[in-house]
């Protein structure tokens, strides 16, 4: 069930009575622990995933790190990335982290709910905006987003990573991704030839 090992798992039972659900904790919490100590190890193996969403029109590229080829040609591993590829067609992250966010994108945020304030609301102006700017980076970053797949679980994609590393002994990191749809971005850039062209004709 948690892919430890069976040494593992059978002080895991020990240590729980016999408890299987409280045996799983046991490990999963295990796992997360030993995580914490790779957090300085290098990934630099893994996979780039492509994922194609049905009928053509939305595509992402994925690259998915780990410490080893071994871990990143597991079937976990490949699964995950094809998970969280397809997440990203649909829910349209825009960074992997809140921390890839520009400064100047977060202050001008900032201003936005500064001026949403209500009268009376200014003593508690900091915690109100802080609430906001975690829904913020909720709708904005991959990690930070809930999966798609399984809105009941409440699970972040940062939490599949994180067990996904306890489950292999590895320090698994989601590094990079893009987002492809046809046509995005293409009513923009007529919009701003057409304003450009306007204001050529009319200094003329």
């Amino acid at each position: 069930m948690t892919g430890a090992g069976m040494m593992d798992c059978k002080r895991a039972l020990e240590s729980t009575n016999g408890n299987m659900e409280a045996a799983v904790d046991h490990l999963r919490k295990a796992g997360l622990k030993k995580v914490e100590k790779r957090a300085a190890k290098t990934a630099s193996e893994g996979v780039v995933f492509s994922y194609i969403h049905p009928g053509s029109r939305v595509g992402v590229l994925l690259e998915l790190n780990s410490e080893t080829d071994f871990v990143a040609r597991g079937a976990d591993f490949t699964a995950l990335a094809k998970d969280i590829a397809m997440h990203i067609a649909w829910s349209k992250p825009r960074y992997v982290s809140r921390e890839e966010i520009p400064a100047p994108e977060l202050e001008r945020e900032k201003e936005i709910y500064r001026s949403q304030l209500k009268p009376g609301q200014e003593k508690m102006a900091d915690k109100i905006i802080a609430g906001k700017l975690e829904k913020f980076y909720e709708d904005t970053c991959l990690l930070e987003q809930f999966d798609a797949r399984d809105a009941a679980a409440k699970k972040r994609i940062g939490d599949l990573v994180s067990q996904l590393s306890a489950k292999v002994g590895e320090k698994v990191v989601l590094r990079r991704f893009v987002r492809f749809e046809v046509g995005e971005g293409i009513e923009k850039q007529l919009m701003d030839f057409s304003a450009e062209v306007a204001s050529v004709a009319g200094n003329a």
